[in-house]
């Protein structure tokens, strides 16, 4: 696996010496790539198993199906988003083709805090929309939805550790997290692509951490090292990857990496029918936990390098401007 270590959760609870370890080669990995790979997470292959096939069922629908479950408009977070709705790299403030994925999303549907705005509660507090075909569907995917969330928080309470802080400091962040569990799916392409145009687009994930499955072999996936080049990642189930997102760099005050990434095209020469699925939970913070300096990676004299920021205002802001200026409906 290309430039990322690989972690085994699997001793953590045996003695205080292997979690301490754990934690240490965690702080590693999130200094120099902020991309690591985890055996031992715990969560069943079954589950996830369950998940990838409903996914591929899904996805091989005819289109007019797939859109039954669209997102009713360019913005809404959960549904059917068909090829070219989105373009990853416009969160970086970079002009691109739009990416070449179609994707499923869906959400915490849970009941908006009191005070919050109109247009904020439509963007992470709306309805999931389930496809009625396959019939395991929704199911599936709650039960890897909240597998996924109850991971996310242990994995949060290690690297609290890692940050010298009590293992439970960021429990007051996670009261009703606003995460996302997303299905990408990257057809064979059939006809010529744009100058610059890729699967997805060069971006960094805007949370606290992602949790991402891949299929087996190479995926296309590329991660950026200190040299600023691009390198390729590959991946073996049931193994996932675990790469930080905006949130954790902000809160280390950049002494973790949000790492960018983006998944390149085929070599359609060779091998033209190449599609690709992956499956990835965006863990997001409560949508009003403020994401300021932690205590212990700020030293006496210096100062923050980035200025507070709440969770659930960053992540639309960073969300829209990747969908609403493309100028594509999203049926």
């Amino acid at each position: 696996m290309s430039d990322i270590p690989l972690i085994d959760l699997s001793s953590q609870f045996e003695n205080s010496d292997a979690e301490a370890w754990i934690t240490e080669q965690i702080d590693l990995a999130c200094r120099r790539s902020g991309f690591f790979a985890v055996r031992g997470h715990g969560i069943s292959e079954k589950i996830i198993e369950r998940c990838w096939e409903v996914s591929r069922q899904f996805f091989a629908l005819s289109q007019e199906e797939k859109l039954k479950v669209k997102m009713p408009f360019a913005g809404y977070p959960y549904g059917f988003a068909a090829m070219e709705a989105e373009t990853l790299s416009r969160s970086r403030g970079e002009q691109a083709p739009p990416d070449l994925k179609e994707n499923f999303s869906a959400g915490p549907n849970s009941t908006p805090p009191p005070g919050i705005a109109a247009d904020e509660a439509v963007f992470v507090f709306s309805e999931n929309q389930w496809p009625q075909n396959p019939v395991e569907f929704q199911e599936a995917w709650e039960t890897c939805y909240k597998a996924m969330t109850l991971f996310s928080t242990r994995l949060m309470s290690l690297f609290a550790l890692a940050l010298k802080l009590p293992k439970d400091y960021f429990e007051q962040f996670l009261q009703q997290p606003i995460s996302a569990l997303r299905a990408n799916h990257y057809p064979a392409l059939k006809s010529p692509t744009l100058p610059g145009q890729l699967r997805a687009g060069a971006h960094s994930d805007y949370g606290s951490l992602t949790l991402l499955f891949q299929e087996k072999g190479l995926s296309g996936l590329e991660i950026m090292n200190r040299k600023k080049e691009w390198i390729p990642v590959t991946q073996c189930k049931p193994e996932m990857i675990v790469n930080l997102g905006d949130l954790m760099e902000r809160w280390t005050n950049g002494r973790w990496n949000s790492t960018l990434h983006r998944v390149i095209l085929p070599d359609t020469k060779n091998n033209p029918n190449h599609s690709r699925m992956s499956l990835a939970f965006f863990h997001q913070p409560d949508w009003d936990a403020r994401i300021e300096c932690l205590p212990t990676c700020v030293s006496p004299g210096e100062k923050a390098k980035y200025p507070v920021v709440t969770s659930g205002r960053h992540l639309m802001e960073r969300f829209h401007s990747t969908v609403l200026d493309t100028g594509l409906d999203y049926g």
